[in-house]
């Protein structure tokens, strides 16, 4: 996670459920060959690289799992709608009765 979305996700209060990150607010990082989570923060830990909290981890099915202080919880790409544009009247009609 990057910095500054890092200092607002440690000091936001802890809500239960599926966490929304935005895509914008990470970087893509390194691999690790694990068993679950735990083993990934052991391992990343042990490797000098350790996990900070609101990191997040992919499994090899594309489930995203964020680390915050209780531990990982699940979490899912909060994406932006598409812009939708209104359709222009064509011209010469009206609306009015």
């Amino acid at each position: 996670m990057k910095d500054s979305p890092r200092q607002q996700f440690r000091w936001a209060p802890h809500v239960a459920g599926c966490a929304s990150p935005k895509p914008r607010d990470y970087e893509a990082g390194r691999q690790i060959e694990a068993l679950h989570e735990y083993d990934a923060w052991r391992l990343l830990r042990e490797g000098g690289e350790p996990l900070e909290v609101g990191d997040l981890l992919e499994d090899e099915q594309g489930r995203l799992s964020i680390c915050k202080y209780v531990g990982f919880e699940p979490a899912a790409w909060l994406l932006p709608e598409p812009k939708h544009h209104a359709e222009a009247e064509p011209a010469g009609q009206s609306t009015a009765n």
